[in-house]
């Protein structure tokens, strides 16, 4: 039998007794002659998968046994170490291993298993060292591989950023184990083995009470209330739990554990059926005739089809998922295959749609113990598996997840995280919807606000979203992330602008900004970074990239002509003044002509210094010492010093164009 972690609780226990029962056998033969009566007794105990009890027995046998009889004490150590590791006590399981190879363990499987008990305490650079030494021994064994793998995965992923929220449910827990929870409708129902379950007699498996099912309700301001048995003939003296339902709630299907005195303990999956908030005595769901295996963890497809559990069955090895069609059951059992079962374990399915289902495993590389898997049918029948990651999975078991709706990624699991018990607790987890939104304003050139300016934007999955933009002219979008979009603005009596961009594809709430300088149809509109040589007309390089967004500006307007105009300062004769501004008007005109854009929408005009700049919003947020409205004439600027004549020259100097015409046509 391989070593790891098994139910923690009622149904952590599909046994193979054969292979422990094989497992006491080669020990007798170790031992012949060394038996006493009480280890005979661990032996049955362990046998039975009565693991609190073995391990309590072992242990007064390893600290009366001597130091010189190292193989004896070696034996008691792994076997101590067996059932340390089923009851998920890593530390112990792990201390108990190194005790077992320390005594000269004559089996390289307590490396392994110590490798992985050390996984599942979150010791992963031990581990690491561990699954090595194994692997120097048997360097094709699947498990040791695929532990080796998640173990480094996991060191890798420490510190990494994830956006689940995930929380102790503290409402639902007690001071023993309670897991496995499971909606129907607006009830959570869970398995738990609190002081106040039915029966009185401690389960020799796990040392607690045996299971009950239990439930939690919502009050009308949709707050949950204190968890109360489920009523009926549900709960007995034997162990009770792991649930799932019909679509219409009115079948409970559940797992049973009955103890038989001096007999293994098995597990079968049960029915029970509702009748005015009552449950029924639970009946026996035939899945095979098969009356060895152990089956258990029900859970019923969304359409009721069909009936996923784990079972013991021969198959990939360890247990496996299965299913049955739960409407024409005979010759309908079908294991998941290779995609999905390993030679490990795999249990506790949750189908959250006919082709999505959740799994806990110890045989995909994971954090350690149990992680619980995502798997999602492919076209061709088989099935994509994703670890969960963190936080959701941890080095301890993790298993047993509920979703409230298909829809949000919002619900419970289990875990017995922080527990060196090994005892279960149930955890809320949630991925908020991530907030990535575009915001931005539309103003005119000279920064007024463009109120009811429309926004469209178009994404490349599809989306066209629009927005009107409000009296301060600002707009914002929710946006999906790593999308390309194309975003378009205008307004009546203005140009269309459009800018293009991409979202980032970090999982992360993100605010991109983009904003909007519309061009108005009745007034000139500045065109800034627009560099000549001095004295002359010839462009800088530096005006590249303003003459190239003015060019595309036409282009997504193609049905204006426009007029460039130059402007200068007041030093300088006019005729001076008025030929430079001309054939400044030209080069750019020139410019855009070359960039492709007809040259019947092109004209110009050279202004000199017959129109002074009035100082706008614009003007007044880079030039405060100008008050908006100004007139920078001649008269006015010769009032300044000499720093702020300067400047008001430097506005004078500037280029513009002007629509002449909004209804050219193209051809």
């Amino acid at each position: 039998m391989r070593a790891g972690p098994l139910y923690l609780g009622m149904c952590k226990q599909i046994i193979s007794t054969w292979a422990l029962t094989a497992l006491c056998l080669a020990a007798a033969i170790l031992m012949q002659g060394c038996r006493g009566p009480k280890l005979s007794v661990a032996d049955e105990q362990m046998a039975r998968g009565e693991y609190f009890d073995a391990s309590r027995t072992y242990r007064k046998i390893y600290n009366k046994t001597g130091r010189e009889d190292k193989l004896l004490r070696a034996s008691i150590a792994f076997k101590m170490a067996e059932c340390h590791s089923r009851l998920s006590q890593n530390a112990r399981a792990a201390a108990a291993y190194q005790n077992a190879i320390r005594y000269g363990y004559p089996d390289s499987t307590a490396i392994l298993n110590m490798a992985r008990s050390l996984h599942a305490d979150g010791k992963y650079a031990a581990a690491l060292k561990a699954y090595d030494e194994f692997l120097a021994l048997a360097p094709e064994n699947a498990e040791a591989r695929s532990g080796r793998d998640g173990a480094s995965m996991a060191l890798e992923a420490k510190g990494r950023k994830s956006r689940y929220i995930v929380r102790n449910a503290k409402l639902f827990n007690s001071r023993r184990s309670d897991f496995s929870p499971m909606f129907s409708g607006d009830i959570l129902y869970f398995t738990t083995t609190n002081e106040k379950v039915t029966g009185t007699n401690k389960s020799e498996i796990t040392g607690m009470k045996r299971g009950d099912i239990w439930m939690s309700r919502k009050n009308e301001r949709g707050e949950w209330q204190r968890p109360e048995p489920v009523e009926g003939e549900l709960n007995t003296e034997h162990d009770e739990g792991i649930v799932s339902f019909s679509p219409d709630g009115s079948t409970m299907y559940l797992t049973r554990a009955v103890r038989k005195p001096a007999a293994d303990s098995g597990t079968a999956i049960y029915t029970s059926q509702r009748s005015d908030a009552k449950w029924s005595a639970p009946v026996i769901l035939e899945i095979t005739a098969d009356t060895v295996s152990n089956h258990a963890h029900p859970a019923v497809s969304p359409s009721g089809e069909w009936l996923y559990f784990s079972s013991d069955m021969p198959g990939e090895g360890g247990r496996d998922l299965w299913r049955i069609n739960l409407k024409d059951r005979a010759g309908s059992l079908e294991n998941l295959g290779p995609w999905i079962n390993t030679p490990g374990d795999e249990m506790f399915p949750y189908c959250l749609t006919d082709s999505i289902i959740y799994f806990a495993s110890d045989g995909h590389p994971g954090f350690g113990g149990l992680d619980l898997f995502k798997a999602t049918m492919t076209r061709s029948g088989g099935w994509k598996v994703e670890n969960l990651g963190l936080p959701i999975n941890s080095a301890a078991d993790d298993f047993g997840i509920t979703f409230a709706s298909p829809g949000r990624e919002v619900g419970y699991f289990s875990s017995n995280r922080g527990d060196a018990r090994g005892y279960d607790h149930i955890f809320s987890f949630e991925l908020p919807d991530l907030k990535i939104l575009i915001s931005g304003y539309v103003t005119d050139t000279d920064d007024e606000p463009v109120r009811g300016a429309t926004i469209r934007i178009v994404g490349s999955d599809g989306s066209n979203q629009k927005a009107i933009a409000r009296d301060d002219g600002s707009f914002s979008f929710p946006l999906q992330r790593g999308v390309s979009y194309v975003m378009l603005a205008g307004a009546k009596g203005y140009l269309n602008a459009k800018q293009e961009f991409t979202s980032d594809a970090a999982e992360e709430d993100a605010e991109y900004n983009v904003d909007f300088m519309l061009a108005s149809i009745n007034k000139p509109n500045i065109v800034e970074n627009i560099f000549y040589d001095f004295d002359k007309a010839t462009l800088r390089p530096e005006s590249t990239a303003a003459l190239d967004e003015l060019a595309s500006l036409l282009r997504d307007n193609p049905n204006i002509t426009i007029q460039m105009g130059a402007h200068t300062d007041r030093v300088g004769s006019d005729d001076y003044n008025n030929r430079l501004s001309e054939r400044r008007a030209k080069s750019v005109v020139d410019y855009l002509i070359a960039a492709g854009i007809s040259p019947d929408r092109l004209t110009h005009h050279g202004y000199g210094k017959t129109r002074p700049k009035v100082v706008t919003k614009r003007v007044n947020k880079q030039f405060p010492q100008f008050p908006e409205g100004t007139v920078l004439d001649e008269e006015f600027v010769l009032t300044l010093d000499e720093a702020d004549r300067e400047a008001a020259d430097q506005i004078n100097r500037r280029t513009e164009f002007e629509v002449m015409s909004i209804d050219y046509e193209v051809y």
